[in-house]
C-alpha cells in the first residue's frame, strides 16, 4: 500500500512539474534569462523558487557528508 502511495506521488513529482516546463520549452526554448525572470516574476514565485533551491543545497550537502561518512559509491547516482 505504501509502495503505491510512493510510486503515486513519484509520478506526479515527476508529470505535474514537466506539465509546465515543456510548453516553455516548445515556446521560447532554453531561453535562461526569460526562465529566470518569470521564475522570479513576483514574491510567492520567489518564495517557491528559493525554497527549492535551499532544499536541494540541502539535500546535496547531506548526501556528499553522509555518502562520505559511509563511505558509498556512486553517490552522483541519488542525484539522478
Amino acid at each position: 500500500m505504501l509502495r503505491n502511495i510512493y510510486l503515486l506521488l513519484c509520478l506526479l513529482g515527476f508529470a505535474l512539474p514537466y506539465s509546465q516546463f515543456i510548453p516553455f520549452l516548445t515556446e521560447y526554448g532554453l531561453n535562461l534569462n526569460l526562465f529566470f525572470e518569470q521564475l522570479f516574476a513576483n514574491r510567492i514565485s520567489a518564495f517557491f523558487a528559493m525554497d527549492l533551491l535551499i532544499s536541494s543545497i540541502v539535500f546535496w550537502v547531506f548526501l556528499y557528508w553522509e555518502g562520505s561518512r559511509l563511505k558509498m559509491s556512486n553517490l552522483w547516482v541519488y542525484l539522478v
